[in-house]
């Protein structure tokens, strides 16, 4: 299974977990598996079926933005970090 790193500021809508192991062949079913597993969570990811612009996924360190976005290919050793941009001055 694929793994999810959840940053801090969203670990509430997993129960407190840092990391989720997930099911899907592409980023996008990954993603999907996360939000059906904690639903709580699919409104800070996704604005009705788009991912929110602010939402930035890593599979390995690398933008999935950069690569096939949400059709990316992941595989069960891969892991996936979600980080969420942060706004401030």
């Amino acid at each position: 299974m694929t793994t999810i790193r959840i940053p801090t500021p969203l670990r509430p809508y997993t129960g407190g977990n840092s990391a989720v192991a997930v099911s899907g062949a592409t980023v996008g079913e990954a993603l999907a598996d996360l939000t059906r597993l904690h639903p709580q969570l699919r409104p800070h990811l996704y604005d009705g079926e788009e991912l929110r612009s602010f939402v930035n996924v890593y599979l390995n360190k690398e933008d999935v933005r950069g690569l096939q976005g949400a059709q990316t290919a992941v595989a069960a050793a891969d892991t996936l970090m979600i980080i969420p941009s942060i706004a401030g001055g």
